[in-house]
């Protein structure tokens, strides 16, 4: 595969294309937008598609994050991930424990999954999972029923462990640096881009910022 955790620490911007998000317009086309934008890793997450719907549109980007040398990763989706031939999956707290995700994956790929306390990061952290996510930070309508973790766990997540920490929710160009002041190195957006008017510019103008402040 050629995706590994280095890849992972590597990472700025991380899109989420959401199809509820995403509406009517072409996944395949947000996503190849994000990427000439700068994306560094692509997920797609699709609560309400069936499986085959989730498999078809996953070999679609596919094509798309091949062309760009980036990852796709499906949340989830374990199954859908084997099938398409994804370079990995993203798991929450109810999915399938890491050591699963990984006896169906094989070793090469790449498994995430998403922390809301320090205790969850740090138990992921021993699970072997090759990034973290945490979140959400601030509200969002795409997790309406979580509550916003805040900025300051951010700061003790980050200490606290050595993996790759992906920060997200309700992450835009607004609060951006104030996130990376807190101890980010790569955020995960989801409306910020899938919802933009121009899916490139956004993603240009986000991976401008993440990627100034650390000059």
């Amino acid at each position: 595969m050629g995706w590994n955790v280095i890849s992972c620490a590597q990472w700025r911007l991380y899109v989420i294309i959401d199809g509820a998000v995403v509406g009517r317009r072409d996944p395949a086309e947000v996503a190849a937008a994000a990427i000439r934008g700068g994306a560094d890793v692509i997920q797609l997450r699709d609560k309400a598609a069936s499986t085959r719907q989730v498999l078809e549109c996953a070999q679609q980007l596919l094509t798309v994050t091949r062309a760009g040398g980036v990852p796709l990763l499906i949340n989830d989706r374990v199954d859908v991930a084997v099938a398409a031939g994804a370079d990995g999956v993203h798991v929450g707290q109810d999915d399938l424990p890491v050591w699963a995700v990984r006896r169906l994956l094989g070793p090469e790929r790449i498994v995430g999954k998403s922390t809301h306390s320090l205790e969850q990061a740090l138990a992921a952290e021993q699970e072997g999972v090759d990034y973290l996510a945490l979140g959400p930070l601030y509200p969002t309508p795409t997790k309406p029923d979580s509550p916003a973790v805040g900025l300051s766990l951010l700061g003790r997540v980050r200490a606290g462990v050595t993996k790759p920490l992906v920060a997200i929710g309700g992450i835009d160009e607004t609060t951006v640096s104030e996130v990376l002041g807190a101890g980010a190195a790569c955020v995960a957006v989801v409306r910020a881009v899938c919802a933009a008017a121009d899916p490139q510019a956004a993603a240009q103008h986000l991976k401008r910022l993440l990627v100034s402040s650390f000059h």
